[in-house]
């Protein structure tokens, strides 16, 4: 898989990669979506991943449990210091239609625009390596109770917006997005703890 042409610096720029994947395709695999954003990078894998649960997507079926699948190996690639993630073909080889995958982003811009604006480098120390471990574990925690969020309505949506948030920060290096994702993530964890009582 070869690589984007320039580095991805925001969100805007993420979905414009993907959507020019889409150009002139009546359906869009997982390996080209990839190959658009970078395979070497976790931040826009993660990024992603997150956005791909936010966004209307999230309501196909099986769809929380393939991304689960891709944060968990990409994940775990990184805490073992991986410089190349590698995915399985049969993973890759899934695809979406051309329509739905623009429907999400054209959906997707205009909240893209506005959440660019806020992103800066801060807190960098929280996003560097040692940052990016944490949050990488943190990330494969979230994609292990993916699967079951598919029966909890909004839930991977949620998980969603908590990995687009993990995303943006470090692709970003801002800490202070890294910080609210946490606690994010600790009230999603609790919500969801409650809901089974």
């Amino acid at each position: 898989m070869s690589e984007p042409d320039a580095e991805i610096s925001s969100l805007h720029q993420l979905l414009e990669h993907i959507a020019s994947t889409a150009h002139e395709r009546r359906r869009v695999t997982l390996d080209l979506v990839i190959c658009a954003v970078g395979q070497r990078s976790f931040a826009p894998l993660l990024l992603l991943v997150g956005i791909i649960l936010f966004s209307p997507l999230s309501g196909i079926p099986g769809v929380p449990t393939l991304m689960a699948l891709l944060v968990l190996l990409v994940a775990l690639q990184l805490l073992l210091g991986r410089q190349h993630f590698w995915l399985p073909q049969w993973m890759l080889n899934r695809s979406i239609s051309q329509k739905k995958l623009l429907k999400a982003i054209i959906w997707l811009r205009k909240p893209a625009r506005f959440i660019d604006r806020w992103l800066r480098p801060r807190l960098t120390f929280l996003v560097r390596r040692a940052g990016s471990y944490g949050i990488a574990a943190i990330c494969g925690v979230i994609a292990l109770a993916l699967p079951a969020m598919e029966f909890i309505p909004f839930s991977a949506t949620m998980a969603g917006l908590a990995l687009t948030a993990f995303g943006l920060a470090l692709m970003a290096r801002d800490g202070l997005l890294a910080v609210i994702a946490f606690v994010f993530t600790a009230l999603l964890a609790m919500v969801l703890v409650l809901s089974q009582f």
